[in-house]
């Protein structure tokens, strides 16, 4: 839960106890605790004991990456797949001014710490957790000091690399939080809503709330809900009768509404409900409160049809995800995805699989603001490793528990429609013990969380016979990578099998059979965003797999272009320069007529293209006459282009989803497209000649920004001539700086071969282009310039506030 979580628990107890007069009492709370924090990269003898002097360690806020400072090595221990940057063990310490008081519990939470991590409280070891990727809970009460003078320590380990095959970040890369509750309280995960019957007329909200009893003897209790709608108001209310719970026990307690007229949970309509679920005394004294953000929605997988939300047949048109945020590494403010995933929904993107590890809550708490499906994903492995030093080491030991804490923790996500086991899991070549592996994870899954079903992305599955000894029928919904046609045989050879493409290659042939086969749920590209590290195929100097639909900084790159052509709803028009001699076709002069078709030989199929041949400019580094040929991605029905205003003709959309090529003799100018088709003639694009470089254009991606952790703007500079065109082979290094209430995070410019570390301020463009990331420092407000020799200074302001 994050801090908006912490926000809604205060107003609902105030609202909860204004309408039914309970009896006051301390309630939960909830406090972060990002700051305070003692770092050292090192593993000092006693670093766990309250009496160790840590005043020489690094002062540091929390959530932190300390891997993400680099520097990149190519000798570094976990090479390519870590991104060539550092791992270790670090130590982290914080004093907590804490008098414990009787009859309270205290836990501390982290929501991420990487990897093989430990945790203690004044000396005591409470608890220890391999997979980085889990949130963890501990129960500090025992070990309090009663003077109040608490030290936690916390060990994290990245040492035994590589552990996952991407980056992976090190330390306590997420947020940790402080939570005081009673000895009668609702357990970690223990809130369940969901909506078990829904119409247009009516849903009924089941709930129920796991009550433990940590007193000396039994306690009589009960479970109030109220139900607060979309726009604040409450719109239901009941109360259980009187259960009681013997001491040192958890009993669950179940509720029901009838909710009348409920809204619908949607992708264009995100609309969300709220439980807040009050734990009470037999007299009414309020012994606990937690409230549950929920969304009523009917979500199905069908053999014959595909995917169904709330009565509507669409396809999943996913992504998948990295939990890196480019320049931020894994410690990523949530401005980060929201940047992200925004730009993916207006590209057309509906779904995102949390690629392979359990996500962030406040990531899954975005996807429900913003209306995108989910599947949350959780091993790379099983029982055989990928990399020497992986799960596959604790898998036996700890899946039941991160399986049960993951899906208890993410349950009443509306955006959640899948459960996914794993990923190319390794195990299925031994089908035995794969099937077994698979029944216990499937088994903890159902019992959680009846609701949803469960897929796996398979690997190669004719390969290991999936298909024909049982284990791909063990799943919910068969989900295959790569591959299209082999799982569309598979679904043929049995018609009872639902199918999804867990991981898809971005190429036209790839998705038309998705699109054209009405079993086919949908598909998850691999990926969405350019990530960190997986770069051992291609080795040093490369640091990335580029592979995504926008790069590290959330930019639109061309195979985003092309892909929102075939995904929007909405009419699209981007126009590229292919430089690949096979795109070419007769070339023309440009002087025929609106409506004069091309060639049939200029739209013939082309076999996929290597992406370095395709260009966002009109900036050949050749100035002279020579062929050269523009591409269109789009939706509409007609397109014509222009070369330097004289048409090149009118194409119709191909039903294939190839995109149109007009090939015509390079001169320099202006070639634009504009969509055809009544009502979207506004629909254009064009691309330029650049100038000699004259000066540095800054534009922020927002107007204000906060000055919290999660709080961060984009501030996107480009090398522009004269007339304001970006002057794509600019080699300048720019130098960012901030005056005023505001501070300088990071800068890139998405490249995969910049070694610069990414806290620098000094920063190389590619292509013509780089970006600073900056916070606010308070209320006020500040200024971002850059600057570069031989050009004219770009400077923006921006609004802080707290």
């Amino acid at each position: 839960m994050g801090k908006l979580g912490s926000v809604l628990i205060f107003h609902a107890l105030v609202a909860a106890l204004a309408s039914t007069g309970v009896a006051e009492a301390e309630p939960r709370t909830i406090t972060p605790l990002p700051d305070g924090w003692r770092f050292i990269q090192a593993d000092p003898e006693g670093a766990e004991t309250p009496t160790l002097d840590d005043a020489s360690w690094q002062a540091v806020t929390v959530p932190h990456d300390w891997a993400i400072a680099g520097p990149f090595d190519p000798d570094a221990k976990a090479a390519g797949e870590n991104g060539f940057l550092p791992s270790g063990v670090a130590w982290y310490r914080r004093t907590l001014d804490l008098k414990p008081q009787p009859g309270r519990r205290y836990f501390i939470e982290f929501d991420g710490i990487m990897e093989r991590s430990g945790v203690w409280v004044n000396g005591h070891h409470v608890g220890y957790r391999p997979l980085g990727y889990v949130s963890q809970r501990y129960d500090l009460t025992r070990h309090l000091r009663a003077d109040g003078r608490n030290v936690i320590a916390v060990r994290s380990d990245t040492s035994a690399a590589p552990s996952s095959r991407w980056y992976t970040g090190s330390g306590i890369y997420r947020h940790v939080r402080l939570i005081e509750i009673d000895d009668v309280h609702v357990t970690q995960g223990g809130a369940y809503v969901r909506a078990t019957a829904i119409s247009d007329a009516q849903a009924t909200i089941s709930v129920t709330a796991e009550v433990q009893n940590d007193t000396g003897a039994a306690v009589a209790a009960k479970v109030e809900l109220l139900l607060i709608d979309p726009d604040g108001r409450e719109v239901g209310q009941t109360v259980t009768a009187t259960s009681e719970i013997a001491s040192g026990r958890t009993r669950a307690l179940p509720a029901e509404i009838a909710l009348p007229r409920p809204r619908r949970w949607d992708i264009s309509d995100p609309a969300l409900y709220r439980a807040a679920i009050r734990v009470l005394a037999a007299d009414g004294t309020l012994l606990d409160n937690e409230d549950v953000r929920f969304g009523i929605r009917e979500a199905r997988f069908d053999p014959a049809t595909g995917f169904w939300l709330n009565g509507r047949n669409f396809k999943l048109k996913g992504v998948a995800l990295h939990h890196d945020g480019g320049a931020v590494g894994a410690a990523v403010p949530l401005a980060v995805w929201r940047q992200r995933l925004t730009t993916l929904k207006a590209q057309g993107v509906n779904a995102i699989r949390t690629a392979h590890n359990v996500p962030s809550p406040e990531f899954l708490d975005l996807a429900d603001e913003l209306g995108l499906l989910v599947m949350d994903e959780l091993f790379d492995q099983w029982n055989v490793a990928k990399t020497p030093e992986d799960y596959h080491l604790f898998f036996g030991d700890w899946h039941k528990r991160d399986a049960l804490d993951m899906v208890r923790r993410d349950r009443n996500h509306p955006s959640i429609v899948l459960w996914s086991a794993g990923n190319e899991i390794h195990d299925t070549a031994y089908p035995v013990q794969a099937k077994a592996a698979l029944r216990s994870i499937l088994d903890i899954i159902h019992a959680a969380d009846p609701s949803r079903p469960v897929t796996m992305a398979l690997f190669r599955p004719n390969v290991t016979k999936d298909y024909e000894n049982g284990l791909a029928d063990m799943l919910d919904v068969v989900g295959q990578n790569y591959r299209e046609n082999e799982l569309i045989a598979a679904s043929r050879q049995n018609p009872k099998r639902s199918i999804v493409g867990t991981e898809n290659a971005h190429n036209r042939s790839n998705w038309v059979p998705v699109r054209d086969y009405a079993p086919f749920s949908g598909m998850f590209l691999w990926t969405g965003v350019d990530y960190l590290g997986e770069a051992n195929r291609s080795g040093w100097p490369n640091i990335q797999n580029p592979a995504g639909l926008l790069d590290r900084t959330g930019r639109q790159k061309i195979s985003g272009m092309e892909r929102e052509s075939w995904w929007s709803e909405r009419p699209v028009l981007h126009l590229v320069r292919n430089a690949d001699p096979a795109a070419a076709g007769p070339a023309t002069d440009g002087a025929g007529g609106p409506n004069q078709p091309v060639l049939p030989t200029m739209i013939a199929v082309a076999t996929p293209k290597p992406k370095v041949a395709l260009f966002d400019d009109w900036t050949p580094q050749d100035r002279s006459p020579h062929d050269e040929t523009i591409e269109v991605y789009s939706n509409c029905r007609q397109v014509e282009a222009f070369l330097n205003g004289r048409s090149l003709g009118t194409l119709p959309i191909n039903a294939d989803a190839s995109p149109r090529r007009w090939t015509v003799r390079y001169a320099p100018g202006e070639v634009r497209a504009t969509c055809r088709d009544p009502g979207s003639e506004a629909v254009s694009d064009r691309l330029r000649t650049a100038g000699k470089p004259v000066r540095i254009d800054l534009q922020a991606d927002l107007p204000t920004v906060g000055s919290t952790f999660d709080d961060m703007v984009y501030v996107r500079a480009r090398v522009v001539d004269a007339n304001g065109v970006t002057v794509p082979s600019a080699d300048s290094r720019l130098h960012f700086a901030v005056k005023g209430t505001g501070q300088l995070i990071a800068t890139d410019n998405g490249s995969s071969v910049d070694h610069t570390p990414f806290s620098s301020p000094d920063r190389a463009v590619q292509d013509g282009v780089a970006v600073g990331l900056v916070r606010g420092a308070g209320n006020g407000r500040f200024t971002v310039t850059a600057t570069a020799e031989g050009l004219k200074a770009g400077a923006v302001d921006l609004r802080s506030t707290k």
